[in-house]
């Protein structure tokens, strides 16, 4: 025997009220929910017994089908008034506003046992109603009515998910039951269409049930939009494809006229959904949003600035005054430091989730971890939080809440995992450099070692020297004057190498302004005279550019022409005869370039295409993230960094362009 369809929707409904508590016991509204589920399901388990059972009987298990449904606008009532007020139980709910709902439903629920309702006189062949039968549906409408106006009333004073919630309940609850009492008219009229109302049912419940107590929100409007678009491209693709099909049928071959007519179908569908999508603007800001991350990302190689932007787009998207990203353990909200262990039950808590806002917090079973993930969000007024993991950093990506005060749905929610994961990628990048670039530094400076104490030696032994005559010629006034003058100036000497060493041996935030480039080239050069002359190469400068103000960072030339110049010395010093290094500059329209040539191998082709990747090098030592990091100081300064081809019988020659001012 099959099941019929009421014990089927009430199975169903009972179903969907356990899951609905077990997902979260302790929230009242799922408690609420669950018995209402109970309450539903009894009534259309009624409901097919008053439609199976014999006449005898029939009308007695109607009676007591519509006196149940005559309690379900109360238990309505309380779910909304449990979503309004946020309660947990019973008692936090208006008691003078419950006795007087209990009261009409308990009245209606009574007339269904009276003759004014159905005649006693009724038959199956000749079924009567009586005036309480109309009195009921009119009745248990206006209740409906009523439900509908105090929450549309209560909809205008809450924000958030409890307004979305109410609005769902609303939109479904009061929608199942005015269905169900016009299938009730319909049914007194014509004695036909009662065995929809399990269907009936069933569709509006289960939708509306799950709709407030899932942790995913959506848009009830988008949801429209989007259906309205498919529903239009698949009318209008399927009678395109049905012309086609009669206007082949007596022209071309079959095989070939079904081939052409699936070819044509299926252009027409990519086209027409790329126009409506235009058309329909599903999500223009997650698109602006997403391309300007992908730019940032791209442009950006500083940490500091790669946060900054991002927050700045993450505050457009989501319509919020302010955003959080977290890394690495160090995080900026609006300026505020923010430290979050690595074993915090805020970090567990995400990693589970993948991605938190309140509302999802406040629909879900609860935990300690959740529970301090909550307070998080609170405390920093968080309307959203996703979580970005890669191979060596984690990012926490939130914005606040936004300025409608609508939770965020569940699309939004998809399109911000996305911009963490491309905000996750660009600072674990940015992170590397800045590692990549201090172990660069670290190894030039052992390069400069030899160099530079050679360098200082010299004029410690000249000082040494001036020390062991002085007592010999203290009152000499001209020994003297040139004692003081020698000490200051080789002094002054050695402190500028030291400190030139230190410069290159800590990393540094760069910033672009107007310099003076010759100078800067000119200090940088000292570093590295020594080196080349102990390995017998020549060092020759050319320095025609003028005027030769730059905007750029002092520092950031200095590290770029300081490695240029050590990797030009080391592809040479291998050669046999004329070895030299070269650095030139010229003005060119609106900047100057800086050449750095050498007289060396060259760089072979196989290794052109990839020269400023990380890790490329073709020396036995180092990393070959020289020119890498070169390039990334460079592009956060406007400048830019190239290669000349190989020509037969020159070594390399390396480009440096700068902006000027206008």
């Amino acid at each position: 025997m099959l099941i019929s369809p009421a014990v089927f929707a009430a199975i169903a409904v009972l179903a969907v009220g356990i899951l609905i508590f077990w997902s979260n016991p302790t929230r009242g509204v799922n408690r609420i929910v669950f018995s209402c589920s109970v309450h539903i399901a009894l009534w259309l388990y009624a409901l097919n017994l008053a439609i199976s059972s014999e006449a005898s009987t029939g009308l007695f298990w109607l009676r007591w089908t519509v006196a149940i449904a005559a309690l379900i606008p109360l238990h309505l009532w309380l779910v909304k008034e449990f979503v309004a007020e946020n309660a947990q139980k019973l008692r936090d709910i208006h008691v003078k506003k419950a006795v007087i709902w209990a009261s009409l439903t308990i009245a209606l629920a009574a007339i269904c046992f009276t003759d004014y309702f159905i005649p006693s006189t009724s038959t199956p062949a000749r079924r009567l109603y009586g005036t309480g039968y109309y009195i009921y549906i009119i009745s248990s409408l206006g209740l409906y009515v009523a439900l509908a106006v105090d929450s549309l009333r209560r909809i205008k004073t809450l924000t958030g998910g409890r307004r979305l919630a109410l609005q769902v309940w609303l939109g479904g609850g009061c929608g199942a039951a005015g269905s169900i009492l016009l299938l009730m008219a319909i049914n007194a009229a014509t004695h036909r269409y009662i065995k929809l109302q399990p269907f009936v049912v069933l569709v509006y419940y289960a939708a509306t049930a799950f709709a407030i107590t899932t942790h995913r929100i959506f848009d009830a409007r988008q949801i429209l939009l989007l259906a309205i678009e498919k529903l239009v491209l698949i009318v209008t693709v399927a009678f395109a494809a049905y012309g086609l099909d009669l206007g082949f049928s007596g022209t071309i071959p079959q095989p070939l006229g079904l081939v052409v007519t699936t070819a044509l179908s299926l252009w027409l569908a990519v086209s027409l959904n790329g126009w409506l999508n235009r058309v329909f603007r599903f999500y223009p800001e997650a698109t602006a949003a997403r391309q300007a991350a992908f730019a940032v990302a791209r442009k950006e190689t500083r940490v500091e600035d790669l946060e900054k932007a991002f927050s700045d787009i993450l505050k457009g998207w989501g319509q919020t005054e302010h955003a959080l990203i977290v890394s690495v353990g160090k995080g900026v909200l609006r300026g505020d430091l923010i430290e979050i262990a690595e074993d915090s039950p805020v970090l567990e808590a995400l990693r589970q989730l993948r991605w938190a806002t309140p509302e999802r917090l406040m629909r879900e079973r609860s935990s300690p971890e959740r529970h301090a993930l909550a307070a998080f969000l609170e405390q920093n007024q968080l309307g959203a939080l996703a979580i970005a993991e890669g191979p060596t950093l984690t990012a926490l990506v939130g914005v606040g809440t936004m300025a409608s005060r609508r939770p965020f749905t569940y699309p939004q929610i998809t399109q911000l995992i996305e911009l963490s994961s491309i905000i996750e990628s660009a600072l674990e990048r940015a992170h590397f450099s800045v590692k990549a670039q201090h172990a660069e530094q670290l190894a030039t400076v052992g390069l400069l070692g030899a160099s530079l104490a050679h360098e200082i030696r010299n004029p410690l032994v000249t000082i040494k020297t001036f020390v062991q005559l002085l007592p010999q010629h203290y009152h000499d006034p001209v020994f003297r004057d040139k004692f003081f003058n020698l000490i200051g100036g080789e002094v002054t000497r050695i402190d500028r190498l030291t400190e030139q060493l230190l410069d290159l041996a800590s990393p540094r935030a760069y910033s672009a302004e107007l310099i003076e480039l010759h100078p800067v080239l000119r200090t940088s050069l000292e570093l590295v005279a020594a080196k080349a002359s102990d390995k017998q190469i020549g060092f020759l400068t050319e320095f025609e550019a003028s005027p030769d103000r730059v905007v750029t960072d002092a520092s950031a030339a200095k590290q770029v022409l300081i490695n240029l110049c050590f990797n030009a010395i080391q592809a040479v010093e291998k050669q046999d005869g004329d070895r030299w290094v070269k650095v030139a500059t010229r003005n060119l329209p609106s900047a100057i370039e800086v050449l750095v040539e050498d007289s060396g191998p060259g760089i072979s082709d196989e290794i052109r295409p990839r020269l400023f990747q990380p890790f490329q090098s073709t020396k036995s030592s180092g990393f070959g993230l020289g020119l890498a990091i070169c390039r990334d100081i460079l592009a956060g300064l406007d400048a830019t960094i190239t290669v000349d081809p190989t020509v037969a019988g020159r070594g390399a020659s390396f480009r440096v362009v700068f902006p000027c001012p206008a």
